[in-house]
């Protein structure tokens, strides 16, 4: 039967692909926020949120920290890198959230699997864009009309166990336009990252996590992940197969308090300290702690076998991005 053998997380913040001195320009749209979400629920302005913090990340944003900061983060990447690759997986299941990307407001449920053959990435001309713009897409294979293979067979077989499960899923099979629309940064991310130059099928689980009215609770996800286990245990043919979560953790406010939460969690395999989480902490860029959840669920509330967590500051209010990495080698355990 088809079994889960390893498992990640990883940040997929566009930091992550840019050299650490250009950080500065993905901030201008910081001081041009009003927006900025707390984990208590309220939404800033930049000078309100600089009047908060008292400006103390200060420190933090000097090149010689965000080089050092870029670095730990890289070699973070490249450790999940060979550890998917020691993995000798067959396919991939990535959760991820779709920031109308394949998805728009005229239709966006709630979570959805894809059972294509192809997966098609989203992309738009680049006149205009400022240069960090243009090298993140290219970090997230959203700089032209990739295409990577889908799972068909594991994909549909999900999406029946999950419906025989009660979970109500909902479906997507192709890419019409990718100029309109198409898999985006949460998906691009991880196959050039990690993938290399291997070709390995992904199943996309696609995560409504920015959008309210139908945004799912922590519960709600990590229970979920559990019946994506069991749909995927169901699976008759032998596979070997891993799920990665991407995005996350807190932004565009750096928290460390919740990063450290989660993280704890994870360390420890404490189902319901991730499942209490509550909607007001998971908001804006935080609420791709979901993706996680949703994935963790799958494992069975398994402790990780290996963490990293950088907090990326990238202004003196404090915003940015809590970069958290993890694995989890689950033929060790």
């Amino acid at each position: 039967m088809a079994k889960i053998v390893y498992a990640a997380g990883t940040a997929h913040s566009p930091m992550l692909t840019l050299d650490p001195k250009h950080w500065v320009e993905r901030a201008k749209a910081d001081y041009a926020s009003n927006a900025l979400n707390l984990s208590d629920g309220r939404m800033l302005d930049y000078p309100q949120l600089l009047e908060l913090s008292g400006g103390k990340y200060q420190s933090e944003i000097e090149i010689e920290r965000l080089t050092e900061k870029a670095t730990a983060c890289s070699a973070a990447l490249d450790r999940l890198a060979a550890d998917l690759e020691a993995a000798a997986v067959d396919v991939v299941v990535i959760v991820g959230d779709d920031q109308d990307e394949l998805f728009g407001m005229e239709n966006l449920p709630a979570i959805a699997i894809f059972h294509g053959e192809e997966m098609v990435m989203h992309s738009s001309p680049e006149d205009g864009l400022p240069e960090w713009r243009v090298t993140a897409r290219k970090g997230y294979a959203m700089d032209d009309y990739h295409i990577f293979p889908g799972k068909q067979d594991l994909a549909l077989a999900m999406i029946r166990g999950l419906l025989d499960r009660d979970v109500d899923i909902g479906s997507s099979a192709r890419v019409s336009d990718p100029a309109r629309a198409g898999f985006g940064h949460a998906y691009g991310f991880v196959i050039r990252r990690l993938f290399g130059d291997r070709q390995i099928p992904v199943v996309p689980i696609l995560l409504n996590t920015y959008f309210p009215p139908n945004v799912l609770s922590a519960a709600r996800c990590f229970d979920i992940g559990g019946h994506v286990r069991a749909a995927i245990e169901a699976w008759e043919p032998d596979l070997r197969v891993a799920i990665i979560a991407s995005g996350g953790l807190s932004h565009f406010v750096v928290d460390e308090d919740l990063d450290q939460r989660v993280l704890k969690a994870i360390q420890v395999g404490d189902a319901e300290a991730l499942r209490s989480i509550p909607r007001e902490a998971l908001l804006s860029g935080s609420s791709e702690i979901l993706n996680w959840i949703l994935a963790i669920g799958a494992l069975a509330g398994r402790p990780s076998s290996w963490t990293e967590y950088v907090p990326l500051y990238r202004t003196p209010a404090g915003t940015g991005v809590g970069a958290a990495f993890a694995s989890w080698r689950l033929e060790e355990a």
